[in-house]
């Protein structure tokens, strides 16, 4: 049987007080189990569907193929975003070498056109793909409330390491909901079992 352990704050509380309390703190109750390898998780995720529960997320050290039909998530939009910046990049790129070449300095270099086109193609280039990975990096940040000063939010230390975890919300659910959670992970394998507080 899965050990079970509450945590308030990433400490030892000992106890759980009424989830009551929790929505009035601006606080959720997280349960969660963590597996041992890859393949229990996404049988785990599988028996969870099955049984008609409501995850409220998975955590895995590294990207598990197959997890996110199981989950229902849609497909990132983060290459739609990758695709605007790059255009602004090459236009950008473009423009200002069009701009400075016919207009500001106009230099004849070797016979050639001013608006030499093929000449600035590799420049064209390198600020597409420059705009696009600086754009998409900067916007996955801020989606996912990243970057300096933010605070790590982790339910625990071994997801980022070598644990599977599912989670649960279990603020507003009967102790009889609870127990029916903690008996889903005891049929999955699961390693251990945690409760632990967490800002909303």
């Amino acid at each position: 049987m899965a050990t079970i352990r509450i945590e308030r704050d990433g400490a030892d509380a000992g106890a759980v007080e009424s989830n009551r309390e929790f929505v009035a703190a601006g606080q959720r109750n997280i349960l969660f189990g963590l597996y041992d390898d890859e393949v229990k998780l996404l049988d785990a995720v599988k028996a969870a569907n099955a049984d008609h529960l409501d995850i409220d997320d998975v955590y895995t050290p590294f990207p598990v193929h197959g997890l996110d039909p199981l989950l229902g998530l849609e497909e990132s939009r983060l290459h739609v975003a990758g695709f605007i910046f790059g255009t602004i990049g090459c236009l950008f790129g473009f423009g200002f070498m069009t701009w400075v070449f016919t207009r500001d300095w106009p230099i004849i270099f070797g016979g050639k056109p001013y608006w030499s086109v093929p000449a600035f193609i590799p420049i064209t280039f390198e600020l597409t793909v420059l705009f696009s990975a600086v754009g998409m990096v900067t916007v996955f940040y801020i989606i996912n409330g990243l970057g300096p000063g933010a605070e790590p939010r982790r339910l625990h230390d071994r997801i980022t390491d070598d644990k599977f975890c599912i989670a649960f919300d279990v603020t507003e659910l009967s102790g009889k909901e609870v127990d029916r959670l903690r008996d889903y992970f005891d049929r999955t394998g699961v390693e251990t079992v945690h409760q632990k507080m967490v800002a909303a």
